[in-house]
């Protein structure tokens, strides 16, 4: 079920909202269990089978969790085996249902035999719990959980808001406010709070993400049969990398907003990143909650920055391969890992660089339109290989870009319009000068520019929600997926 679909606007969200409310004035404990409910069906009205799958994994890895702290904690040297048989295991499912033809595919090239696989359908989150749960038992292997029981572990997986495309939340910022007087209490105030995050959410997956993917997929798409023009190319690479941004930070809004309506605060996941300067604050900004994963699980396990910039930069680039390879089986992917890892190698080389002619009194910086410049640029770059459905298509875009099939053709005219390049020119205005979400919603971070927006429960932003959510809820008519959900 879509966050952007009539029947989870008109039916699904109020129903749930009605009975847990209603449910929780008798008892706490019966509301929890209609929200699991719900969280369950959410998930299951796309395919039973693969809702039952996921209880499945929370029933295993919860009782991986209880056996991994209880070795811990009495210092059994299996906590450590069991702790590498845990993770196995789910690495493995994940890695069964998402690498699997991509394995053989590549494995058959290499050895010159022709063997395929029909294709399975990916589990949906399939990504996203895999990792929540990798770190609630890494967690408990280091005895950092305060264990729940099966019921609570259970809906800490299955909440709805944040189940689909994150963000990833821990046990740590999610099991406590399950269990909070404050989430069964309706609040006003929060719940304003939480529609307005939805409304904003919903306007920018319908209003601004829908019309650019409309411009960016078919370009993209017939990269190949139809090489682009420089004009062409750049069009959709802007459409893409604005577009994608809205598309995802668009869920994200509305799955903060979603959890806020129950009284449950979920982290931020965006915090205007195309803003950025370097690839390293980029990635501060970007899907924070994968970025802090990343960092937590991987990185410094791996051993970070402590053992020398060499080694710092192997595993840089050993992370954001296997982030590139987290989104997706496809070669264009870890490319798209590669890249951004040796941006960040690049940045960490210059910053130690500035530092030591910092330390000699003769300072060096990029002015900042520069360094802004090189980021959003390299960015943008990088998602060519994100989103060419293969390699071929990824050169014959970045072809396109430096001007091999001429400046300009007039198909562009036909596939953007007028109306698209105002979506475009606006996308790129709110995103990289307009306050993000958070900053008018909450005041998080909030800069000194445009203060007279930030949101109050009163009549002007009541009216100009309302207005805002019928016109996208009358664009509702074609409803895209969000771009996250097939990872």
């Amino acid at each position: 079920m879509l966050f952007n679909s009539h029947e989870f606007i008109l039916a699904f969200l109020p129903a749930t909202l009605l009975a847990f409310f209603i449910v929780a004035r008798a008892s706490e404990l019966a509301a929890r269990v209609v929200l699991l409910g719900a969280s369950f069906f959410f998930y299951a009205w796309w395919s039973v089978e693969y809702g039952l799958l996921i209880v499945a994994t929370i029933v295993m890895n919860y009782g991986f969790g209880r056996a991994l702290q209880h070795l811990a904690s009495n210092r059994s040297q299996n906590a450590r085996h069991l702790l590498i048989v845990a993770l196995a295991v789910n690495l493995g499912l994940l890695g069964y249902y998402k690498y699997r033809n991509f394995f053989i595919e590549n494995l058959g090239a290499a050895l010159g035999f022709d063997w395929s696989l029909a294709p399975l359908v990916l589990p949906l989150a399939i990504s996203f719990h895999t990792f929540q749960q990798i770190a609630y038992l890494v967690d408990s292997y280091r005895q950092k959980v305060e264990q729940p029981t099966l019921f609570s572990y259970a809906l800490f997986v299955l909440f709805f808001p944040q189940l689909i495309a994150g963000p990833i939340v821990h046990h740590w910022q999610l099991l406590p406010q399950l269990h909070s007087r404050r989430m069964y209490r309706f609040d006003a105030e929060s719940f304003a709070a939480g529609l307005t995050y939805f409304v904003l959410g919903l306007s920018k997956k319908v209003l601004l993400a829908d019309p650019l993917s409309s411009v960016a997929d078919p370009i993209f798409d017939a990269a190949v049969a139809a090489p682009p023009t420089a004009t062409e190319a750049a069009t959709a690479t802007l459409a893409y990398t604005f577009g994608l941004y809205f598309d995802f930070s668009g869920y994200s809004d509305m799955a903060v907003g979603l959890a806020l309506m129950f009284g449950v605060r979920l982290p931020y996941n965006f915090n205007s990143p195309y803003r950025a300067a370097s690839i390293i604050d980029f990635w501060r900004r970007w899907h924070m909650t994968l970025s802090h994963w990343l960092r937590d699980y991987l990185y410094i396990p791996l051993g970070g920055s402590r053992h020398g910039p060499v080694r710092r930069h192997v595993n840089l680039m050993i992370t954001m391969l296997l982030g590139g390879l987290w989104h997706g089986a496809a070669w264009s992917f870890m490319l798209w890992g590669a890249l951004h890892g040796a941006f960040l190698i690049v940045n960490h080389a210059w910053n130690g660089l500035a530092a030591r002619f910092a330390a000699a009194g003769r300072p060096i910086a990029l002015p900042q339109p520069v360094a802004w410049g090189l980021t959003f640029g390299g960015v943008a770059l990088a998602w060519i290989f994100f989103r060419s459905p293969s390699l071929e298509h990824a050169l014959a875009m970045l072809n396109g870009l430096v001007g091999s099939n001429g400046l300009h053709s007039e198909r562009l005219a036909s596939a953007i319009g007028a109306g698209k390049g105002i979506t475009l020119a606006l996308a790129a205005g709110i995103a990289l000068l307009m306050p993000n979400t958070q900053q008018l919603i909450d005041g998080v971070g909030r800069s000194r520019r445009m203060p007279h927006l930030r949101w109050s429960p009163g009549r002007v932003w009541s009216t100009a929600l309302a207005a805002l959510f019928m016109l996208a809820f009358t664009q509702m008519s074609a409803v895209r997926e969000f771009v996250y959900f097939q990872f």
